[in-house]
């Protein structure tokens, strides 16, 4: 941990109050709008929060809260920013970043109308794994750069103050932090002769829980109540054990066993796997994966309101979902692999699906207007799509994998896979497989019967170039010919024969909507087809 001592400025704690609490009577912040704001108070400035984040404004001690920047805000660093906090051009977690409108994090600002004059708004200290520092970034309207101008840093080469006007209501620098952990922030308000000092708590990242913090400087509350220690839920002791996966690249993967098809879990890269049975595996779609529905993708419900998206291309610390049929040779099938989507029991709706090159999003599977639905693969091949969870909690989807093989011998195998989606529920308490819940909601099912084909689509017919593609050694487009029915591309993929080439679409990157990926991070991922790395170009984007 790195320790930096900027002034010896004392610590003035206050009381707290919220309905939200954790150790040590904190309040926990982790989404909405909120402003640090020096306030006269009898005659005396006091820096205090005003809390916005339910609708209506609660005004918070800094020393009794704890702010919370969750995976999410993991994102993309323009180069001036890193430039004069002195930090890195790296990804980093950033509060009120370019990103800021499509995650569910704290958007903190600075209110200095409430003080009676300009404020001296100063970091007296700072302690964390890592580096801060606040900073604001736009670009030219001529598309140039302008430089960032920094406002605070704990790099010793930034300045460790600003003024805050007494006439701005709201300032909006981005808050940027280079590690994850727990970062303590002392700051120092003066303005008319009177000042205040407070330290707040951030947690950056998901790997500690903010609610296990001490707010403040981390000094434990000396009125700290006895037996109110809670115990730890233990796992159900009829749960039989589980191998969760919860980041990563993983693969629902079609494979040749003794003259029979098996649907399994390929977890890990081609060179180092392991191969599962659905029946053992139980999916995390961790809390980081909480995104907001951008406009354009009316199929996943109103703008603005939560899902948990498994994006095209790979992000850290959540997992990576896609399809695999190079176990199979061309000359092995006749035809291709169905893909079919039988069921889902769960709380909420489950849709996946890439953009086409207009940017327009074609679903693939998509529980919410009925299943079945299916897509199909070619042999050799391996894709991505994107995944969204309409709500948290347990889910069982459940596939029928299906193909012909070459001497025309039908072939398949139905399997169901178990995902938690959130925190909201233990992954290692629940059952693998089909499970046992009771009130697990089924989708509504399609009035025409189910079939193991999928029907031909009615859109867009393959042309022959992209016919020509399914040739072995050859890859796959990067958004094959099909439609819902078909669902014969994803995102990315490599084509039958397990070519390694690597053909990458859009995907929600491209259309504006700043979904896809994590801030247009570079991902430099291993995937199949004899180690072929997909490679997505960093770009640059500012709050």
């Amino acid at each position: 941990m790195t320790a930096v001592l900027l002034s010896a400025a004392g610590l003035a704690a206050a009381d707290g109050s919220g309905a939200t609490r954790a150790v040590g009577g904190a309040v926990v912040l982790d989404e909405g709008e909120l402003d640090f704001t020096p306030r006269l108070a009898d005659g005396k400035l006091e820096l205090q929060i005003d809390d916005r984040s339910s609708g209506t404004t609660v005004v918070r001690e800094p020393s009794q809260v704890v702010l919370h920047a969750p995976a999410s805000s993991l994102q993309y660093t323009p180069d001036p920013v890193a430039t004069a906090l002195g930090t890195t051009n790296m990804d980093s977690w950033q509060l009120g970043g370019w990103e800021a409108g499509n995650i569910f994090a704290p958007e903190p600002g600075w209110n200095g109308s409430a003080a009676g004059d300009d404020t001296d708004v100063s970091l007296a200290a700072y302690e964390g794994p890592g580096e801060f520092g606040m900073a604001t970034y736009t670009p030219e309207m001529d598309g140039e750069d302008a430089p960032a101008i920094p406002y605070l840093g704990s790099v010793e080469s930034v300045q460790r103050s600003f003024t805050l006007p007494g006439d701005e209501e709201r300032l909006l620098p981005v808050w940027q932090f280079t590690a994850e952990g727990v970062h303590r922030l002392t700051f120092t308000v003066t303005s008319g002769g009177s000042s205040d000092t407070e330290t707040l708590a951030v947690v950056v990242g998901d790997d500690v829980d903010p609610s296990t913090v001490l707010p403040g400087d981390g000094s434990p509350p000396t009125d700290t109540p006895t037996g109110s220690a809670t115990a730890t839920a233990s796992p159900s002791p009829t749960a039989p054990a589980a191998h969760v996966i919860a980041e990563g690249h993983v693969d629902m993967a079609a494979r040749p066993t003794d003259g029979d098809l098996e649907f399994q879990l390929k977890e890990g890269t081609e060179l180092n796997h392991e191969w599962y049975e659905p029946s053992e595996v139980v999916m995390h779609v961790r809390p980081a994966a909480k995104r907001k529905i951008p406009d354009g993708y009316a199929f996943l419900g109103t703008p603005g309101d939560p899902v948990w998206w498994l994006p095209l291309q790979q992000n850290a610390g959540i997992v990576w979902p896609g399809w695999n049929t190079t176990q199979y040779a061309r000359a092995e099938l006749d035809g291709r692999v169905s893909f079919r989507l039988d069921s889902v029991q769960g709380p909420g709706n489950i849709a996946m699906f890439h953009n086409d090159a207009m940017g327009v999003p074609v679903v693939s599977l998509d529980s919410g207007d009925g299943l079945p639905d299916a897509h199909t693969l070619g042999a050799g091949t391996h894709s991505h799509f994107d995944w969204v969870f309409g709500a948290e909690g347990v889910y069982r989807t459940t596939f029928t994998v299906s193909a012909t093989l070459a001497d025309g011998t039908k072939v398949s195998d139905t399997e169901t896979i178990a995902w938690v989606v959130g925190d909201d529920t233990d992954p290692s308490t629940v059952t693998p497989g089909q499970g046992d819940e009771p009130t697990a909601t089924p989708t509504a099912t399609h009035s025409e019967s189910a079939s193991a084909t999928p029907t031909t689509s009615t859109s867009a017919s393959p042309s022959p170039s992209a016919l020509a593609s399914d040739s072995p050694n050859a890859s796959a487009p990067a958004t094959e010919p099909g439609d819902d029915s078909s669902g014969t591309g994803g995102g990315s993929s490599t084509g039958d024969g397990g070519s390694s080439g690597m053909s990458v679409s859009g995907g929600l990157a491209s259309t504006g909507a700043q979904v896809g990926t994590i801030a247009g991070v570079a991902v430099a991922a291993v995937l199949m087809g004899g180690g072929a790395v997909l490679c997505v170009r960093r770009r640059r984007f500012a709050q």
